[in-house]
């Protein structure tokens, strides 16, 4: 008697990176699912037409018509609101710089979705994400290791490190080991409507809005001052970054604290929670030399504080602490000695080249130690660690 099929519930954005790994799956033999996900309601918010929720659901109707498999929505627009939406208001009202991919993918789609998948009776989920996952065995134990994707320029793991073993055992990631000029081949080739189709930008769920526009449907607008810090400020004091001790890696993991009389009011803003640390744009003040750039949000009393050039020593750190409850392990099984210091990779944003660094923990969390300094490491931003190529880590800034 023939095995049954493994079934896989295919998580289908209207994009041509799903549209493929649902093809990928069919042509496997699984028996495969497609799933819209309705993440946004509200119509208040001007939602253009450049990432329409109903364009992007239609067409993933249409590649699962050409790939004869079921099909349908689920409105998860609730979850979205309460997880995501809320979440992000909430982190820039407080002037922190908060990352919603991360959460989506934690909350949303590895959480929300794979439950209701499972309970459709799958056997795993698939997104069009590029990135890997391999199984090993460790001690007699299944180890799911979370690899970056073959293509480099589109490796997307960072937005997944907070994912559990337990979601990574249920997820199938078939365009990993592909380029993206391969997907958009395969895609010409299968007829599918999404193969000449852009990648969506901005926030999606949405529609193509400035950030600041669409902040403002929430957040109360607030004139303030603009505050000029120059470069050879004193507090600009240098540190030995070399020196492990907690009480130096605590004082070169702060930022620079200002305040209104250490600099020169150069302008007016209307509002610190709009603005993120290194944001350049939105300023408007011209008459500098160079570019300026957010150096310090202070969203208690409406003051943002800006530097000359991206090479301001307000812009730029070696090191940075993660709160003890905000360190997520993907592979606890080789962080087990606490007392040691991790030779790494990190990054701290999406795209940004892996930069090496050292992880050091202590009883209240742990601390990055950079070889270079970063530029505008900010509170909320996740912080990713890596070995080679796998990630092995996160944590939430402080």
């Amino acid at each position: 008697m023939p095995s049954k099929r493994k079934r896989v519930v295919v998580a289908l954005s209207g994009g041509v990176d799903s549209s493929v790994a649902a093809y990928l799956l069919v042509k496997k033999g699984f028996d495969v699912i497609g799933v819209f996900m309705r993440n946004w309601h509200d119509e208040s918010v001007t939602i253009s037409k450049e990432c329409p929720w109903l364009e992007d659901s239609y067409d993933a109707m249409l590649v699962s018509e050409k790939l004869s498999i079921p099909f349908q929505t689920l409105d998860l627009s609730s979850d979205y609101k309460k997880q995501i939406v809320d979440y992000m208001f909430r982190e820039y009202k407080n002037g922190r710089t908060p990352n919603p991919d991360v959460l989506c993918n934690r909350e949303i789609k590895f959480n929300v979705f794979l439950k209701i998948a499972l309970n459709l009776g799958a056997d795993f989920i698939a997104t069009g994400h590029y990135c890997r996952v391999k199984k090993s065995i460790s001690e007699k134990q299944e180890i799911f290791s979370l690899i970056m994707g073959v293509d480099q320029n589109k490796d997307q793991s960072y937005f997944l490190c907070q994912l559990s073993q337990e979601q990574l055992s249920k997820t199938i990631f078939p365009i990993g080991e592909l380029k993206k000029h391969e997907v958009r081949s395969i895609a010409k080739k299968q007829n599918l409507i999404t193969a000449e189709k852009k990648d969506s930008q901005g926030l999606c769920f949405v529609g193509k809005v400035k950030l600041p526009v669409f902040l403002q449907q929430r957040l109360i607008k607030k004139k303030g001052k603009i505050i000029k810090i120059l470069k050879d400020h004193k507090k600009h004091v240098k540190f030995n970054r070399d020196e492990y001790s907690i009480e130096n890696l605590e004082k070169i993991s702060k930022p620079y604290e200002y305040d209104h009389m250490d600099g020169k009011e150069i302008g007016t803003h209307i509002g610190a929670h709009f603005f993120t640390i290194g944001q350049r744009k939105g300023l408007d003040i011209g008459g500098s030399e160079k570019p300026l750039y957010v150096l310090k949000t202070d969203v208690l009393n409406n003051i943002v504080y800006v530097g000359e050039g991206k090479d301001h020593p307000g812009l730029l750190r070696n090191c940075l602490f993660v709160k003890k409850n905000d360190i997520h392990f993907l592979r606890k099984d080789l962080f087990i000695d606490k007392n040691k210091t991790y030779s790494l990779l990190c990054r701290i944003r999406y795209r940004q080249t892996l930069q090496k660094c050292k992880l050091i923990f202590f009883k209240k969390g742990a601390f990055v130690v950079f070889e270079n300094k970063q530029s505008a490491i900010s509170k909320g931003q996740f912080v990713v660690w890596y070995k080679g190529k796998e990630l092995l880590g996160s944590g939430v800034i402080n």
